[in-house]
This record gives structure tokens, sequence and C-alpha cells, in this order.
């Protein structure tokens, strides 16, 4: 009896967040049209706000993924699918907006190829979905999605002309190559990441890398940004002209905002916390340790939100101090994308964990067997290895029309090359030596990780000859 009354209940609790996200959507599109007529730029179909209207379908599709993640209500996924569609059709819109405005393929800059990212990774979700019955890959790469048109809000968005190097038919070719091979990639990461859950790996590994992750996070920021007294760098803003300021060539101009970097040194003991607790547990075998390092990751997920809005709110548009020139100067969040998009990250991360520790049993209910995951890994990473050496290929051919070099060691050159050769491994391996499972999996994981530094770090890290992407 109370089993037939749970399942009349449960109807109820899915229609309600359906009903709750569908309002969340309405509204914000209605707040959003509302500011547009009241603004009276007469211009509803812009740019600006078609990436808002993506924006607002895609997170109404991860609340509900979310949903299906932790409830298992079949309702959830119909109607993320439903709003995946529609954000999806907006990103288009997005798209051809913008290369109509540009006269260009959006990809010439890391705007441009984000918004070719998003737009392909939330097909990639449909496809692993429909076609494989992944129904719950939307949870990991939806937020993926997420967190690329934010930042895509904070980027730099004005159109400039192609530069002479850009030029070419071959941009178009080798730029939707890279993106393609990339949203693979990132499809690659969620199935493995879902694998390692069906093959039993144990919650404290899990446990064990998110901390690590988020540590690598938070130690990042600290180390690069920490300034004394505890203060926080970020780079000055020029409002007017949407850029940053630089006291001479390739030299920023830095701000500090006091006290922010204590909360970041703060976040950052907490954070690493559990990763200590689980090395004792490992040290001692004792479980207790275990029970600590999962209390203290409830803590970092509180004390990660606070040093997020804290971060939010004082980045936003304030006007602070430097110590390399006299006054005070403004910065704001699009001076500072990746570091509000670790930070948001590592929230999500954290939230992950959270999901797996305490529905493990539902999520592995929900997901295709460990042997499936497996195979699904594979082609995904079957499809991606080939597009990733038209990518080279067709850079190669590229470079050598423009520069005079089929290869110039460049670092973006260089760490394409990195990526191509650990998928090739990862193909190798297990063509040759029949590699399957967990190995496989921490292939798949790596290979991505290398992905996302090929296309944020080196952009930003290690400038070259493709310092404009």
């Amino acid at each position: 009896m109370a089993r037939a009354r749970a399942e009349q209940q449960q109807p109820a609790t899915g229609t309600t967040l359906i009903v709750l996200v569908g309002l969340a959507v309405v509204f914000l599109l209605f707040m959003a049209f509302l500011n547009v007529v009241t603004t009276k730029t007469g211009n509803l179909l812009n740019e600006t706000n078609l990436l808002f209207a993506t924006l607002i379908f895609y997170s109404g599709a991860g609340a509900l993924y979310l949903g299906f993640g932790v409830t298992g209500t079949e309702s959830y996924v119909k109607f993320a699918s439903l709003a995946t569609w529609l954000g999806l059709l907006f990103n288009t819109a997005a798209i051809a907006h913008r290369w109509y405005e540009a006269g260009h393929a959006p990809f010439s800059s890391v705007y441009e190829m984000l918004l070719s990212f998003v737009w392909t990774l939330a097909v990639l979700t449909l496809v692993a979905e429909k076609k494989y019955g992944v129904k719950v890959i939307g949870t990991v790469t939806m937020p993926v999605a997420i967190v690329g048109v934010v930042l895509m809000q904070l980027l730099r968005t004005d159109v400039h002309p192609l530069v002479p190097a850009l030029q070419s038919t071959w941009l178009h070719v080798h730029v939707t190559l890279a993106m393609l091979a990339y949203a693979a990639c990132a499809l690659s990461f969620a199935l493995a990441m879902m694998f390692l859950i069906q093959d039993n790996m144990k919650t404290e590994t899990f446990l064990a890398v998110t901390s690590a992750s988020t540590l690598a996070i938070y130690a990042s920021v600290v180390l690069t940004r920490f300034e004394k007294w505890g203060g926080l760098s970020l780079a000055a803003w020029n409002p007017e002209a949407k850029a940053e300021v630089f006291l001479a060539k390739n030299v920023r101009l830095f701000v500090t905002i006091p006290d922010l970097g204590w909360l970041m040194t703060l976040t950052l003991l907490v954070v690493a916390s559990p990763l200590v607790f689980y090395g004792l547990s490992r040290w001692k075998n004792n479980d207790s340790f275990l029970t600590l390092a999962n209390r203290a990751v409830f803590l970092s997920i509180l004390l990660q939100v606070m040093a997020l809005v804290v971060f939010l709110v004082d980045a936003y548009d304030g006007r602070y101090p430097s110590l390399d020139a006299d006054g005070k100067f403004p910065t704001s969040l699009a001076a500072s994308p990746f570091i509000l998009s670790g930070l948001v990250g590592g929230v999500f991360i954290s939230l992950l964990y959270l999901l797996l520790l305490w529905r493990r049993p539902d999520l592995e209910r929900l997901l295709p067997n460990a042997d499936n995951l497996d195979r699904i890994t594979y082609k995904t990473i079957s499809i991606a290895f080939p597009l990733l050496t038209l990518m080279i290929a067709s850079g190669a051919y590229w470079a050598n029309q423009t520069w005079g070099s089929y290869w110039s060691w460049d670092p973006k050159e260089t760490w394409a090359a990195i990526t191509w050769l650990v998928y090739a491994l990862y193909l190798h391996m297990r063509i040759t030596r029949g590699w399957r499972g967990r190995r496989a999996a921490y292939f798949a994981i790596a290979g991505f990780a290398v992905v996302m530094f090929t296309f944020f770090g080196v952009t930003y890290l290690l400038p070259g000859l493709h310092a404009y992407a």
C-alpha cells in the first residue's frame, strides 16, 4: 500500500518541477521582452537577446536533467529534451545572426568558437540521449553548455574584420573540424565518468578526484592572483573600449580587490581538507575519516558559493587601487572570465559529487551498463580522432599557404599535437592490446583535460601565432 501511494505521488512531484522550470523560463523571457520594449531598442532578435534565450532554455534543460538524475522521473527527460531543442534553435539563430553581421563564419575569436562549441555540444547531447539511450548525459553536458554561454556574455563580442591570416576558406574547414572534435571529446569525457560509476569505482575515489579538481582551481587563482595584504589582483577594464587596460605593449594593468585573496585562500584550504581526510583514511585504514571528508565537501560547497558571490559583487563593476599606477581603476567580470568560470566549475563539480554520494544506486539504475558505456565512449572517440586528424592536417596546409611553413611549433600547434597523441594512444592500446574498462576511461578523461588546456589555457597563457583565437 505504501508503495502504491508513493507511485501515485511520483507524477505530482515530476509535474511540480516541470511547472516551476516552465514558469521560470516564461518569466525570464517576458522580462527580456519587457526590457527590449521599455528601452525602445527596437531589435528583439539581436545576438544578445538570442543568446539570453539560449541560456534560459539550456538552464531549464540542465535543471530538468539534474532532476531526472536525482529522481529518475521519465517526464523530466522529455521536457529537458524539448528545452534543449529550443535552446539549440536560439543558439542556431545566434550563430546565423553573427555570421550575417560579421560577413564570415563565426570562427575568428574565442567568443565565436565558444558559440559553435556550445551548439555542437547540445547536438551531441541529444544524439547520445536519443540514439544510445544515455538519458542522464545532460546532467554533465548541459551545465558545461551553460558555463560556455555565461562565458560568452563576458568575452568581447564586437565584430572585427578578419585579419589577413584568417581570410581563407580554410578557416571554415579548420575551425569546424576543431569544434566538432572538441565537442565529441567533451561527450567522451562525460561517458567515461559515467562508466567509472557503473564499473563500481569507489565513491571515495570520486571524492579524492573532486577535491583535487577544486583544489587545482583555487590553487591556480591564489598562486597567480594573491597580492600582499590579502588582496586579489584582477585586470583593469576600460568600459568604454570594452577592453583590458595596458601599461605598455603586452603589459596589463592589474587592480587589487582588498581581502578577497584571504577569502580565496581560506576556500583553498577548505576544499583541500576532503583530500587530506581521504589520505588519512587510506593511511590509517579508518573509514571514519571518510565521514569527515564528506562533511568537509558540504562545507567546501558553502564556502565556494560564498567566494563566488563575493567575487561577483566585488568584480562586477568596482574601482580599486593598483600596485603599478596611482589612482583607482575599474574592473569587470569581463576582465576575468576564466576565473569566474573556474569558480562556477568548482561548485558544479562538488555538487555532482554530492549527487553521486546521495543517489548513487539511483544513478546506476538510470545509466546503461558498463560495457555499453565503454563501447559508446570508444565510438565517440573513434569519431573525434579523425576529426582531430583532419583539423591538424587542414591547419598545416593552411599554415603553409599563409606563413610558408606546414609546422611552426606554435604553442597551439604543439598542444593540438599532444591532444592527437593522447587519443591516438587510446585507440592504439584498445585495438592492439585490447584495452577496455578503466584504463580506457582514464585516457578519455585525460584527453579531454588536454583539450581544455589547448582550447583555453594555451590561448591565454602561451600566446603565439594563434593569439587571435
